[in-house]
């Protein structure tokens, strides 16, 4: 008989012991985390970067990714669109009476996979059970620690008249993939959830200017929310060209089926940057030699008129405003 989550696993006694034991410790050991105290003792210098998200999203193992590997990377690209070098993550568990043990061995695999790639080390973390019923299989809330570099100042509100937007590659692919496989839904497509660790690409960029202003991650909201936080916090205007934004084929079509607008639609391995004129075309080089950033453009500019709007030229050579999205498009996409 398969193994189950009980409540007992949530008590703190033998059984709660012997299932981080054979699970989490298993996967993921490293000196501060096998010492199983309640705090992990850490050392750090200099500036610190600071993050904490928690992840609910449904289905939990998609097209390209699970909720493990979600976890890590969104609080790895957190940490990374602030500039920093992520260092440390934490883990806490949320699991409903009756979840498979096996689907949580498998989501800790995810989770040792991409905090390896990632260069991170999980030292430490929580897990509880919740009756039957109260809950949807498993959350995870992750927390993050990494550290800035000396010269690193990025802040969305620090767009300057003249920069250039660049994008990393295709949008909506992992709002689109979670979509298609949602119950109920008559379509399929082939198309994978963009679910990637950034730091490595947040690196190269950094290497190659010091004039990266800021650097966002596409989620909720899409690069349409995105690009009106970076109006807004820096109080600039932004002109984008529709037709150099990358988008592809599957995700248009669901898009245009479902009368979604891609520029809505949540990412979570794509990235947004505001870099000097000057760099422009060296950082673009340098992240199109990255494997995350392989179909990275240069999308828009800023400038100086429209303050804290978003300006888009269409295909029929005529422009409209894009806003903020005005409710939930797709819930539990993370």
């Amino acid at each position: 008989m398969e193994e189950k989550i009980l409540l007992a696993h949530g008590s703190g006694g033998k059984l709660s012991h012997d299932l981080l034991k054979s699970t989490v410790v298993k996967r993921l050991s490293n000196p501060f985390l096998d010492r199983m105290d309640d705090s992990a003792v850490l050392e750090l210098s200099g500036r610190v970067a600071f993050t904490t998200d928690s992840y609910v999203v449904s289905p939990i193992f998609f097209a390209g990714g699970d909720i493990g590997k979600l976890a890590v990377c969104g609080t790895v690209n957190d940490l990374s669109m602030a500039g920093a070098l992520p260092l440390y993550l934490s883990l806490s568990l949320i699991l409903e009476e009756g979840f498979p043990v096996s689907d949580l061995e498998k989501i800790i695999l995810s989770v040792q996979e991409t905090a390896e790639e990632a260069g991170v080390s999980i030292v430490t973390g929580d897990t509880k059970v919740v009756n039957r019923g109260t809950a949807d299989k498993i959350f995870i809330n992750t927390s993050g620690v990494g550290r800035v570099p000396d010269g690193v100042e990025v802040s969305g509100s620090n767009l300057r008249p003249g920069d250039r937007i660049l994008l990393s590659g295709t949008i909506g692919d992992h709002g689109i993939a979670l979509l298609s496989q949602r119950e109920g839904l008559a379509f399929q497509t082939s198309l994978e959830s963009d679910c990637a660790p950034l730091n490595g690409l947040v690196k190269d960029m950094l290497g190659a200017s010091k004039h990266v202003h800021a650097l966002r991650d596409p989620t909720r909201g899409g690069l349409a929310g995105t690009l009106c936080e970076f109006a807004r916090q820096s109080g600039v205007g932004i002109r984008m060209e529709e037709e150099k934004i990358p988008v592809k084929a599957a995700v248009q079509a669901v898009c245009e089926l479902m009368g979604f607008d891609p520029l809505y639609v949540a990412n979570e391995g794509k990235l947004v940057a505001a870099v000097a004129p000057e760099d422009a075309e060296e950082v673009l080089r340098v992240m199109q030699g990255n494997r995350y950033g392989a179909e990275a453009r240069i999308v828009g500019e800023v400038v100086s008129d429209h303050p804290g709007r978003v300006v888009m030229k269409t295909p029929l050579g005529t422009s409209r405003i894009v806003e903020m999205l005005m409710g939930e498009l797709l819930p539990r996409i993370c």
